[in-house]
């Protein structure tokens, strides 16, 4: 900064050019700025540069280098301390006395000599003064600062005020309120049954990863951060994160706990959770999934982007993160866009769910404390189920006792179908005792005592180990109590109901009970879809009008499909056409892919146009390969131009692989040249890539335009550039180049080294790479080769992989193998895998029946269609 900038800044007005003498006359210090520049003119004239600065700079007295002592005597720069400066002040004036030039004048705008401008007292109280000046403008700015910061935090606490949820002192909020578990509270606790048993903490490897990287991020001047804390039902998800920002959090941080994603989304919009705040979103997907999840994420991203510190954690089952971060099928509705983007930023610490290799640690920590005490005296490994009475949940479900014990497991494994068949929100108790007979035999429907439901809510409500029920209240959202007549499954029994019924279909009272009783949109739908994998038709056909009439319109193409599934393409038309009527995108398209089909495209076609303006980047795709097939090229690349304004970059990825598979790379590349002209940053990139930025493009180290160039490069039928982009690529990051390369390195004969990426794309949880190369070793007669690499994925716990091993053995009529991995497929959660176990055990009806299955065919049966009475 120049010297009369800093006078500008420390004194409030602009330098003057008084005098010495003057300044003199006046009390004033002289300028230490300008009376360095008075001693550099001096040693660039009279004494012809002589010491020179690097002389200077190396004598013992300074100790700086050249280019700091001539910025010194230029006036730049303020010396932090003085001693330096007047050792390089007696180096000039004993070459002054030397040319015997002290008493000449050292300016001549005033009457000061070389000697005065020398004097070391004089620059002794120049230097005190321009310090003392800075401290002061020092001061000012900080309080200034303070000042401004106190306003803005005044302003943010008013309206933190007007908001259903606030933030509170880290320290403030207790672990039972930010929704840790309780545990058992062990032998000798002495506890009552209404105490909150938190047992004493074993820390493992990931504990210590977490808070050392929240302590970064709680650091003054950090940028925002997000963890996610992710693990199964039941492993300490949350103690875990509590632990964590208990030690890592400074005791000045806020902590916001909304109650709901509408209450968190009101808090973002206004701009409520300011820096030095930390976010808690347990069990996230209950924030980023829903009507206003999208809306959310939208928020936090934003809010991400702007000051920090804030911490944001979220803690998430495996399969919800899953469900959040999956990229739809191309083609379908992505509903979780924005979540994806959100969660793909955040640093995921995974919880083990056991303590195999800690037991050590655990029994050490347990001498102190007696709830732990008895988690280990059980001998089970996994101390955070027994602590959370995980084991005695089950137990208490599989094996009922007492008069109302077999009602209250009917109750308890419909509720289990439930939730893992898609039902996110609380179940009435309505539901429950109607689905509950379909569960019983006919001897226990018979021995049913009047009040049997009353029995049954009270033992699936039992406080199991002093710890959890079963069935819990639903807490109300705002104020005290419970809200009456609904209830939540614990979640140790969710995941077990997940695992243990997977293979079963609920009986019909369930779907009747659904039916009658719930009335949530979305929850109908998944139903309905959950009904149309298990073969129950006639269910799928009424939940899918149930959830229409409630409002979600998108169904209307589910049941379409399911009535042309059946032959009954009128009617499927019919329901299209009602839902494109009403303005629904994706019933609209595919109408006009049922039209397609049939060899209508010209209607088609007009369909599609009649939306086209509204800017939908998959209507505009469609168009744009119906132009293509069409002939029109310069109409497709226009409406493919407007798909890319109107998209996001994902967009701009499937446009392209869209038009790879249908060999349109001419089309790619002329929208690319015509796309350099958008604004949109990412098109751009994309765009200058595919026209052939060459090493303009590797040196700008973006790898996904490195993939895509190199997909053109093997289009064009240059392998070997191909393969050089692409290794430069997984270079850079980018895990889809992984996939691609190993495809490519198989196809040129490089197997060695193509199963080598496989394996690492596997790594980097992309199975696809081996699932694919096993499939050409099958083609090519290497079965066994095949197999290896399908185990290697399916042990990384890709559950495709088993049904190929499934149809491996099957088809070398090893039906025992076979079986075996097919159930194996299926307690991982593939339910697709049911139809193969019924065909394996024989293909008969009852091998069908036994699975909750009808064999091909089923959809002739002679019922009449339901009608949505809205759309």
């Amino acid at each position: 900064m120049a010297a009369d900038s800093r006078r500008l800044i420390v004194s409030g007005g602009p330098p003057s050019r008084t005098s010495d003498t003057g300044r003199a006359a006046m009390g004033a210090q002289p300028d230490i700025f300008e009376d360095l520049r008075k001693v550099g003119a001096l040693k660039r004239g009279l004494l012809d540069r002589k010491p020179s600065d690097n002389a200077l700079g190396k004598h013992t007295d300074v100790q700086a280098s050249r280019d700091t002592v001539g910025a010194w005597l230029r006036g730049k720069r303020f010396p932090q301390q003085v001693e330096p400066l007047l050792g390089v002040l007696a180096q000039i004036r004993a070459e002054a006395a030397r040319r015997d030039l002290l008493d000449n004048p050292a300016d001549s705008a005033d009457d000061c000599t070389v000697a005065e401008l020398m004097d070391p007292d004089r620059w002794r109280a120049s230097w005190e003064a321009e310090q003392r000046r800075r401290i002061q403008a020092n001061q000012d700015s900080a309080r200034r600062q303070s000042a401004h910061a106190a306003l803005e935090k005044n302003e943010r606490r008013a309206r933190q005020a007007a908001l259903a949820d606030r933030p509170r002192p880290v320290g403030s909020w207790s672990a039972q309120r930010l929704g840790v578990h309780p545990a058992i509270p062990g032998h000798s606790a002495g506890a009552q049954q209404s105490d909150f048993v938190l047992p004493r903490y074993v820390p493992r490897p990931h504990d210590a990863e977490l808070r050392a990287h929240l302590t970064a991020a709680a650091a003054e001047g950090a940028r925002p951060q997000m963890v996610v804390v992710r693990g199964a039902s039941c492993t300490g998800k949350t103690r875990t994160a509590y632990e964590a920002v208990t030690a890592a959090a400074p005791n000045d941080f806020d902590l916001l706990f909304p109650a709901d994603a509408e209450g968190l989304l009101a808090a973002l919009a206004a701009d409520a959770v300011g820096p030095r705040t930390v976010l808690w979103l347990n069990e996230a997907q209950e924030y980023l999934d829903g009507p206003v999840g999208e809306a959310v994420a939208a928020a936090l991203l934003r809010r991400l982007d702007a000051a920090g510190p804030l911490l944001v954690i979220a803690t998430l089952w495996p399969e919800h993160a899953q469900a959040l971060t999956q990229r739809p099928a191309p083609g379908t509705e992505d509903q979780h866009s924005n979540a994806r983007k959100l969660l793909s930023q955040a640093r995921y610490i995974n919880v083990p769910g056991s303590f195999a290799e800690h037991l050590s640690v655990a029994r050490e920590v347990a001498h102190h404390d007696s709830s732990l005490a008895e988690a280990v005296e059980s001998g089970a490994a996994d101390l955070t189920q027994v602590l959370a009475a995980g084991p005695d949940l089950v137990d208490h479900y599989e094996h009922p006792a007492g008069q109302h014990g077999v009602y209250g497991q009917a109750l308890i494994s419909a509720a289990m179908d439930a939730y893992r068949l898609g039902v996110t929100g609380p179940l009435t108790l309505d539901f429950l005792q109607a689905a509950a007979p379909g569960y019983l035999t006919d001897i226990e429907r018979g021995g049913a005592a009047p009040d049997w439901f009353a029995g049954a809510l009270a033992y699936a409500c039992t406080l199991v180990k002093d710890t959890a029920r079963p069935l819990q209240n639903v807490p109300r959202s705002t104020g005290m109590g419970a809200l009456p007549n609904v209830v939540l499954l614990t979640d140790f029994l969710r995941q077990h109901g997940r695992r243990s019924r997977h293979t079963l279909c609920p009986p019909t009272s369930f779907w009747d009970a659904a039916m009658a009783h719930m009335s949530d949109p979305a929850d109908l739908n998944r139903l309905a879809r959950a009904a149309k994998s298990r073969c129950r038709y006639r269910h799928s056909a009424r939940l899918s009008c149930a959830s229409i009439e409630a409002g979600n319109v998108g169904a209307t193409a589910d049941l379409a499909l399911l009535r042309l599934k059946a032959g009954d393409r009128e009617g499927a038309e019919g329901l299209l056409q009602s839902a494109a009527e009403a303005g629904n995108t994706r019933a609209l398209t595919a109408l006009a892919r049922l039209w397609e089909k049939a060899g209508n495209r010209e209607g088609a076609e007009r369909l599609l146009q009649s939306v086209a303006e509204a800017g939908d980047p998959l209507v505009l795709m469609h168009l744009s390969r119906l132009r293509e097939e069409a002939g029109d090229r310069e109409g497709s690349e226009q409406l493919l131009k407007r798909a890319a304004e109107a998209g996001t970059f994902d967009v701009v990825t499937e446009l392209v692989w869209t038009w790879e598979q249908a060999e349109g790379w001419e089309v790619v590349e002329q929208f690319a040249l015509q796309a350099l002209d958008l604004e949109n940053t990412l098109i751009t990139q994309l765009a200058q890539l595919m026209e052939g930025a060459g090493d303009q493009a590797l040196g700008s180290g973006e790898p996904f335009t490195l993939t895509v160039r190199a997909r053109l490069r093997e289009a064009a039928g240059d392998r070997e550039e191909a393969e050089r982009l692409l290794k430069s690529a997984v270079e850079a990051g980018e895990p889809l180049a992984l996939t691609r390369l190993a495809l490519l390195l198989e196809e040129t004969g490089k197997h060695q080294e193509a199963e080598l990426y496989a394996h690492l794309a596997l790594g980097v949880g992309d199975p696809l790479s081996l699932t694919q190369l096993a499939l050409r070793l099958e083609e090519s007669g290497d079965r066994e080769g095949a197999e290896r690499l399908l185990k290697s994925v399916a042990e990384a716990g890709h559950t495709r992989a088993l049904t190929e091993l499934a149809r491996l053995r099957e088809e070398a009529g090893e039906h025992e193998a076979a079986e075996q991995f097919t159930l194996q497929a299926l307690n991982a959660g593939r339910t697709s895998a049911l139809a193969a176990l019924a065909r394996l055990r024989g293909g008969s009806p009852k091998a069908y029946q036994r699975y909750g299955l009808k064999p091909d065919g089923a959809l002739a049966e002679s019922w009449e269609w339901p009608e949505p009475r809205t759309v």
